[in-house]
């Protein structure tokens, strides 16, 4: 991957959505909303305090995450779409 992350934003890749609905009927592309849940591709270094000192990232590389609906900024790396999000647009990790 080509990409990294300055600070504390955060890479993601969204994780595919359900192609049926629980009763079995299969929802066609136009009618999917797109999953608010994905993988942690690659993370920054996390942010700064007014005095320089670092705070540490809550994520890591691997982990399943949930966030906003709204949340990110599409980018296309290596051809993929992905998002990338600052940590604090993560509402929590999935396990």
């Amino acid at each position: 991957m080509a990409f990294k992350p300055l600070h504390d934003r955060v890479l993601v890749r969204r994780t595919e959505g359900d192609e049926k609905t629980a009763g079995g009927l299969i929802i066609p592309d136009s009618a999917k909303e797109k999953p608010a849940e994905g993988i942690v591709v690659s993370c920054g270094e996390g942010a700064r305090k007014d005095s320089g000192e670092l705070i540490a990232m809550a994520v890591s590389t691997g982990d399943k995450v949930l966030f906003g609906k709204w949340s990110g900024t599409e980018v296309t790396v290596d051809g993929e779409e992905l998002l990338i999000m600052k940590e604090s647009d993560i509402l929590g990790i999935l396990s």
